[in-house]
């Protein structure tokens, strides 16, 4: 993944809080919770990220209403590994009476392999210290209650781009064990992060999920996904994704 150069600066307020929270005293923390995914693709917001597939952990600390986590995505391919993912995220949670919750939420994608390239036209590796190899997002989300089972989100990114994206997302069927869900995302102009010319639609999908019987004890969650993304973005065009997903945990 190449980017060029911005100004914004690194999220060390949120690793600060992130490192304070992972060395206070066990009796602090209410819930910690740990997993991964192993994905055949990397989609997000309807872009590959890596044309390879990845492996995806993540470290979940909560706190009453709070939540910190890190989560990163590593593509099995040396190909991919421009596409490498680190972040740290942080959230607030409030549950209403009917049965919906609102989270607000801050999140600092991390791209430890970004490549940028110098006055002279040599490309290299930003380290984690240099702002340009971080991108900050502050979101908002909001799941329905049962009688209206719709999760929207929206974000906004902190850097010169400053692309606002919003995605909706809603159960279709259950049959037989296996859940079917849709979604649409669409960013609202011109963005060099989602690779649009304007504003449109540039993630629609449906997710089939359901749990993989192993044995009695163990039954992971697996999904396949199509996704669409219609932009037309001449630096791309119009592309659509098959893809795979595994989520192991304790």
């Amino acid at each position: 993944m190449h980017r060029t150069r911005s100004s914004i600066r690194p999220a060390f307020p949120l690793v600060a809080v992130a490192l304070a929270v992972g060395t206070s005293t066990p009796a602090a923390a209410q819930s910690v919770s740990l997993g991964a995914d192993v994905v055949s693709r990397y989609i997000w917001r309807g872009l590959d990220f890596g044309e390879s597939a990845s492996f995806q952990p993540g470290l979940t600390v909560s706190l009453d209403k709070l939540e910190f986590g890190a989560w990163g995505s590593y593509s099995i391919s040396a190909s991919g590994a421009a596409a490498n993912e680190n972040d740290l995220w942080a959230s607030f949670t409030h549950s209403f009476e009917s049965g919906a919750s609102l989270s607000l939420g801050v999140t600092d994608h991390y791209f430890p392999n970004l490549l940028v390239t110098d006055d002279g036209g040599e490309e290299y590796a930003l380290d984690f210290r240099d702002g340009d190899a971080h991108t900050l997002e502050i979101w908002a989300s909001l799941a329905g209650p049962e009688s209206l089972p719709l999760s929207i989100y929206a974000g906004r990114l902190l850097d010169d781009d400053g692309s606002l994206y919003a995605e909706v997302g809603a159960p279709l069927i259950e049959a037989e064990g296996v859940e079917l869900a849709a979604h649409l995302g669409y960013v609202g102009g011109e963005s060099a992060f989602y690779v649009t010319e304007g504003a449109g639609v540039v993630n629609v999908g449906v997710t089939a999920s359901t749990e993989l019987a192993i044995t009695e004890s163990f039954a992971p969650p697996v999904s396949v996904s199509y996704v669409v993304n219609p932009s037309k973005a001449e630096s791309r065009g119009s592309r659509a994704y098959l893809f795979f997903g595994l989520s192991i945990s304790p």
